[in-house]
């Protein structure tokens, strides 16, 4: 080690997408700093979750854009998915970030220490590794210790499986189950239906994507309905059943689903069990680590940031709130971040973006007089056109007030989260958003299109 004491201005423990940022913004504010992983470096995101998810969509996406070819006048044929070069093409993005994060880190100068750290008092991390025991301590300390899939109990084991198991799977299945109509559950089935398989949703929630504005829910519905992916939403798991010749599926209402696999995706939860947090004082609930604004534990000074912090399990926020804490300890007195504004994409086809409140939470907050709303569909969009993709974009405002909340679904819509984000964020009225001038052709105009119409003065759109 460069300090023989092993003493710190700041320890992060836990080296995902939350503790390295928060590790690189404080060694470049000149905090010594020690990072503790016990795993790899860059956490679920990017070894076991979005970056390798992400992948596997868009070779899905080349594969249906294979098939509709000779919709575009090209002509090709689509053969078959071989997985196993798909698997190889997701390793290789991930190596790239890795290396490239491991980088970061050493040219930081930020110590980065592996091994299993578990927190002895308010300002010491024991770290157990090959080379033994040691004690680490820090001035001031940040926990990002993830998330884990969720199995509400159920056994994973060859053909049942996560979606950790589901991104090393070297064959296309048949047919699958998928356990959890929320993002993961979402995009794994647009995955496989892109890849050939035959694919059943079940939710027990009333539309996929619950959290979404209901319009989104429903027009996600729709399309998968048109890809042929089927669903059941409203009806509980029972249990399973796996055999040589797949699983079986029992849901409460007595009916049974057979398939090749089935995936759980019914959510991750906090990884906090063995760390030594209830014993230093550190209030938990649900195995949630709760903070106050400012991402404080309030024993000593412990922060904790990511998915072990109730709120969106997204790591773009895990960033944010890295970086939040290391400017926080710092002295610089950053700005809380506000959860409602922060971007939400689920990446299957079609892609759903939002930033904001849905309809129905405006209402709630605000009152149901006190709202406007509109959806600008993406058939008069001409690049959505180009793309052959359909769906919509939704604003909601408050009644001579400002953005609350945008929403989207279409092909490749991810990619407008950033104007949404801006827009809601900074509190825009529509009327000032009309007046940006928007690329043309670009699916980005449908924002602005949302917003002429929201501001009275609609042009390509039919009431």
């Amino acid at each position: 080690m460069s300090d023989p004491d092993n003493t710190y201005d700041l320890v992060v423990l836990g080296g995902g997408t939350g503790g390295y940022a928060a590790a690189l913004r404080a060694a470049q504010l000149d905090m010594k700093v020690a990072l503790i992983e016990r795993d790899k470096l860059g956490g679920t995101c990017l070894h076991r979750g979005c970056i390798p998810t992400k992948a596997l969509l868009h070779a899905a996406e080349v594969a249906d854009s294979a098939r509709a070819a000779g919709g575009f006048g090209i002509e090709i044929e689509f053969q078959g998915v071989d997985m196993p070069k798909v698997l190889d093409f997701k390793q290789g993005i991930i190596d790239r970030n890795y290396k490239g994060l491991q980088g970061l880190v050493k040219a930081r100068g930020i110590d980065y220490i592996a091994g299993e750290g578990k927190l002895v008092s308010e300002d010491t991390v024991e770290v157990t590794n090959d080379e033994g025991t040691m004690k680490v301590t820090g001035t001031h300390m940040v926990l990002a210790t993830g998330s884990t899939s969720k199995t509400i109990g159920i056994d994973i084991r060859d053909r049942v499986m996560t979606s950790e198991q589901a991104l090393t799977y070297d064959e296309v299945p048949e047919s699958a189950v998928v356990l959890g109509g929320g993002v993961i559950g979402v995009e794994f089935a647009s995955v496989w239906a892109s890849f050939g398989s035959k694919v059943t949703i079940v939710e027990g929630l009333p539309h996929l994507v619950a959290n979404e504005d209901e319009s989104i829910s429903k027009a996600l519905e729709k399309a998968f309905k048109k890809r042929k992916i089927g669903y059941q939403v409203g009806v509980k798991f029972d249990s399973v059943e796996q055999d040589d010749s797949g699983v079986h599926v029992k849901l409460e209402d007595g009916s049974v689903i057979d398939a090749q696999v089935l995936l759980v995706a019914v959510g991750r939860g906090p990884v906090t069990e063995g760390f030594g947090f209830e014993d230093q004082g550190i209030t938990l609930d649900r195995g949630f680590v709760i903070v106050d604004e400012r991402q404080r534990t309030g024993v000593g000074n412990i922060y904790a940031v990511g998915d072990i912090v109730p709120g969106l399990q997204l790591a773009h926020r895990s960033f944010a709130q890295g970086i939040f804490v290391a400017e926080e300890i710092a002295g610089l007195s950053p700005a809380p971040i506000i959860e409602s504004g922060i971007p939400r994409v689920t990446y299957s086809e079609p892609e759903i973006f939002s930033v904001g409140l849905t309809e129905k939470k405006a209402a709630e907050e605000y009152g149901e007089d006190s709202i406007e709303k509109v959806e600008y569909p993406l058939g008069g969009n001409a690049k959505s056109a180009i793309l052959k993709t359909n769906g919509f974009i939704k604003v909601v405002r408050e009644k001579d007030g400002p953005v609350l909340g945008i929403h989207g679904i279409g092909a490749r819509l991810s990619e407008q989260a950033g104007e949404a984000q801006l827009i809601v964020n900074w509190e825009a009225f529509p009327e000032e958003v009309a007046q940006l001038i928007h690329a043309h052709p670009t699916q980005n105009e449908a924002i602005g299109e949302a917003h002429l119409a929201l501001a009275g003065k609609p042009l390509h759109f039919h009431n």
